[in-house]
């Protein structure tokens, strides 16, 4: 599943691509959504709220049901919106995944397998987003509100709690990984037994900032290939630390990576 970065950064490529531009057509390939024509609608602003994508737009004067509307969309674990030049050579994905085309006098933007579509009048967007906790890379960022949320489920295991966007948005499997290694922090430990809650959090924060504006995702501070992660993806190779073969396992939904010497199970 993409990570909050990732959201973040496909936000700026969509907000480069159409802000501030009319829309010359729209092409919505969902059944909820097959008839409806953007074309003549302005693009505002491209934005992100944890792993939900949020694209503003104003209608035409007179539109029925107010001129600010909202295109919301996420890209669960498969999702991908991309931004290419009027007349330039779409990506080799299969067409039936195309989800929804808007086209520019500057730019056409592709959405492939989209997830959660809907227009709904920007007024209304905290129906969609209102119960997410905290962004971590968004304005309204506040450590102590993402530990009180924490800290409200004990029993949790930390890392069921820190996949839960109630909680804090943003974070995704590869974060959870690879901020409980860093913070030696087994993943089964529960939330009330977490010796620093409050620098987990800032941890989590920090590594998603620092990858704000790149595709390649590392917590390790190489970009090299096969050196980007600590744990994430590393079943049965050495721990970066002690040398222990790194293992892998079910928590709740999600395959968790973990050091058994470097996160030792205390419960």
């Amino acid at each position: 599943m993409p990570e909050g970065d990732t959201v973040w950064n496909t936000a700026r490529v969509l907000q480069r691509a159409l802000a501030g531009a009319r829309l010359t057509g729209s092409d919505f390939r969902v059944p909820q959504l097959a008839a409806t024509d953007l074309a003549g609608w302005t693009v505002r602003e491209s934005a992100s709220r944890g792993k939900h994508l949020l694209l503003r737009l104003t209608a035409p004067e007179g539109h029925t049901g107010g001129r600010d509307w909202t295109l919301h969309s996420h890209l669960r674990m498969d999702g991908a919106w991309r931004a290419y030049a009027p007349g330039e050579r779409w990506a080799a994905r299969p067409a039936h995944l195309i989800r929804v085309v808007f086209r520019s006098p500057g730019a056409v933007a592709v959405g492939y397998h989209l997830h959660e579509l809907a227009l709904i009048p920007t007024a209304a967007e905290e129906s969609l987003v209102g119960h997410l906790g905290p962004d971590l890379l968004g304005p309204d960022w506040d450590p102590d509100e993402a530990v009180r949320r924490l800290a409200a489920r004990p029993d949790e295991t930390i890392g069921e709690a820190l996949l839960d966007q109630r909680n804090l948005a943003g974070v995704g499997n590869l974060y959870k990984c690879e901020v409980l290694f860093l913070r030696g922090i087994s993943p089964w430990t529960r939330v009330g037994a977490v010796p620093d809650l409050a620098g987990t959090v800032v941890l989590a924060q920090r590594l998603l900032a620092a990858n704000r504006g790149r595709w390649t995702q590392s917590t390790t501070g190489s970009l090299r290939r096969g050196q980007t992660s600590y744990v994430y993806g590393r079943r049965a190779q050495p721990c970066r630390r002690c040398g222990t073969a790194v293992q892998q396992a079910e928590l709740g939904e999600r395959v968790t990576y973990w050091c058994p010497a470097c996160q030792p199970d205390r419960s």
